[in-house]
């Protein structure tokens, strides 16, 4: 499948076009034990603490793509599926899905895995937006998106349908004020 650039036209314009990133160039994955610290009454660990772990792997992405600061601006489609039980790993996938003009979305997939079987569940998954900034810490503009797969395409095209969303909602709420 030939590469494919996704960018916006203010990038190309200024000549970011041929610069841009490949998905697999945003990648990652990180893993931890969970341990008591971590867990809930029921020795499950605690949602925020899955949360703050999801930031933290969706920031990794956003900065290898924009090779640069990023701060979370939204978070949104948090779903918690099955419980991750303390002495299982949690494994946190990450990586762009879209670039926007300053703004990227992050794609959050985590498992767990059994330690003694090595059985992995799918147990959360979430969509977070950041915030490409500067050393002044102002936004700027993120190099485009090279699209290299069939799966990176359904993203990335998905990732514009909940942009709009977000979008439409942030103006329902603004007109409500």
């Amino acid at each position: 499948m030939p590469q494919k650039t996704q960018g916006n036209s203010r990038a190309e314009t200024q000549g970011l076009s041929n610069t841009g990133k490949p998905v697999s160039a945003s990648r990652s994955e990180m893993t931890e034990v969970v341990l008591p610290q971590d867990a809930n009454i029921l020795g499950n660990i605690l949602g925020g603490r899955v949360m703050h772990l999801m930031d933290i792997a969706g920031a990794i992405a956003a900065h290898r793509h924009s090779n640069s600061y990023a701060v979370t601006a939204s978070v949104d489609y948090v779903d918690f599926r099955n419980p991750i039980k303390v002495g299982e790993l949690i494994v946190l996938k990450s990586s762009v899905n879209r670039v926007f003009r300053t703004s990227m979305e992050v794609g959050v997939k985590v498992f767990s895995e059994n330690i003694l079987t090595g059985e992995r569940k799918h147990t959360t998954s979430a969509y977070l937006t950041f915030v490409a900034i500067d050393q002044n810490r102002q936004p700027h503009i993120v190099k485009p998106l090279i699209l290299e797969t069939k799966e990176d395409r359904r993203r990335w095209e998905e990732a514009g349908e909940r942009r709009s969303i977000r979008l439409a909602l942030k103006e329902k709420k603004r007109n409500r004020e």
